[in-house]
């Protein structure tokens, strides 16, 4: 007669007891006991390459799918799920699932911390090199995703804007970063925090911050302070600018040397064939004085300036 059934603690528990209760374990990686629960199991080393850090706080989780506004008429391309953790939570809330990690040692711990998602699809490649209109358009028919990260502090400006550059079909990109970079999505004119990524994000986003996450939420413990922020994405820019690649040019030249004046700054990276004088008259035409500093310029009037130079050099 085939055994049925295991006895415990004076307890009679179905045979498939021991394999009930370690699913348990694994359904609420939020709690830090649990996480650690599945690490030990895989004997998984976090590696600091990859600026591993993974989230132990319900309440975050929480903030982040609310920050998100997810439903169940939403796609979710999640970048770098790690163990699993807010993959779960975005599935409960989410019809549907794309999860992009390039740890191949998590692929088989995600496979089992995840195998009661029906809704979700983990593919191993790099972010950064995958062709995401694409597969936005395999997975969700081209319409747009949202976009939900715990992203590596140290390529966060790389992903963000590669969403942005490629302008792949997303409604809006939440992501926990670092809370320096956060403040510097949201910067304007004369703040320190003001530069190069605050216009690019502003260019094509409106920034919100919606929860700032200390150190003793994480697993391990980063050294700095976190925030959730949301992107949501202009349906067309706030400004109209003639050349794109031009008026990047213009702003990565103004605040690589943001203590210099931008006639020096623009003159210095020798974007133009014209010297001091010649940019001095263009800055001119944008109605901007001749001893501006980049730092004092808003997004409207660098692309003012853009669009003055390619009249210009046209």
């Amino acid at each position: 007669m085939p055994r049925e059934s295991v006895r415990a603690a004076g307890r009679i528990f179905p045979e498939n007891y021991r394999d009930q209760k370690e699913r348990e374990i694994m359904t609420d990686l939020s709690r830090a006991e649990n996480t650690i629960e599945v690490l030990k199991k895989y004997h998984f080393q976090f590696d600091k390459k990859l600026g591993q850090n993974f989230l132990i706080d319900p309440h975050v989780l929480q903030k982040i799918i609310g920050a998100a506004d997810i439903t169940k008429d939403d796609c979710v391309l999640e970048v770098g799920p790690g163990i699993g953790t807010m993959t779960q939570a975005l599935s409960r809330a989410a019809g549907k699932v794309v999860a992009v990690e390039v740890d191949g040692s998590l692929i088989p711990i995600l496979a089992d911390t995840l195998s009661g998602c029906d809704n979700v699809k983990v593919i191993h490649q790099d972010i950064l090199k995958t062709d995401l209109n694409r597969l936005v358009q395999e997975e969700n028919a081209g319409k747009p995703v949202k976009v939900v990260a715990n992203l590596p502090y140290y390529i966060t400006t790389p992903i963000i804007m590669g969403l942005f550059e490629r302008h792949v079909p997303a409604a809006s990109i939440t992501v926990m970063v670092q809370k320096e970079v956060a403040e510097r999505m949201q910067s304007g004119p004369g703040s320190k925090n003001y530069g190069a990524l605050s216009l690019a994000v502003q260019y094509y986003a409106e920034p919100y911050l919606a929860a700032n996450v200390p150190p003793n939420c994480f697993m391990p413990r980063p050294n700095v302070a976190s925030a959730v922020i949301r992107l949501t994405l202009h349906d067309r820019p706030p400004v109209f600018v003639q050349d794109e690649a031009l008026m990047f040019a213009l702003i990565r030249a103004a605040f690589g040397q943001r203590r210099k004046t931008l006639v020096n700054a623009l003159h210095n990276a020798a974007i133009f064939p014209l010297d001091k004088e010649q940019i001095g008259d263009v800055l001119a035409s944008a109605g901007l004085r001749e001893n501006v500093r980049g730092e004092t310029l808003t997004l409207a009037q660098f692309a003012a300036l853009a669009n003055a130079f390619s009249e210009r050099c046209r």
